[in-house]
This record gives structure tokens, C-alpha cells and sequence, in this order.
């Protein structure tokens, strides 16, 4: 199985998290919602699967890269 990294396509804020490890995800889900410029933007998952690591919190400021979740491909 492969694992699919969640990166922050841009600099924000994180509003909310809509998952927990072990959660199963389907391709299009929302993960979280980051907020830039006043703009609130859903993250969504690219792919089927299981989420294995949410290394984010509400309230946490990212930047572009950082990683957000990590999920596992079914």
C-alpha cells in the first residue's frame, strides 16, 4: 500500500480538521479547511483511504509544503 502526503498548497491558517487517524476518507472528502487571505479553502483527498497521521491542529498557521495529513491507499 502507498501512502498519499497532504502537503499546504498555500500559506494559512488552519480552521478546522475533519478527520482522525484511522478514519477512512473517500477521494474528494474534506480533510480540513485552510484559511489565506481571508479566504477559507477545503483541502480534499485525492485518493481512497485510510488516514494514518493528522499532524495538524485548528488554529495552527502552515506554510506551503508543510505536511497536513497522511493517508493510506486502499
Amino acid at each position: 500500500m502507498s501512502q498519499e502526503v497532504i502537503e499546504a498548497p498555500i500559506p494559512g491558517k488552519i480552521v478546522s480538521v475533519s478527520v482522525s487517524v484511522g478514519d477512512t476518507v473517500e477521494e474528494d472528502g474534506e480533510l480540513c479547511v485552510l484559511q489565506s487571505m481571508k479566504m477559507q479553502n477545503p483541502i480534499l483527498s485525492p485518493v481512497d483511504g485510510k488516514v494514518v497521521e493528522v499532524k495538524i491542529a485548528p488554529e495552527q498557521t502552515v506554510e506551503t509544503g508543510d505536511v497536513l495529513i497522511v493517508i493510506e491507499e486502499d
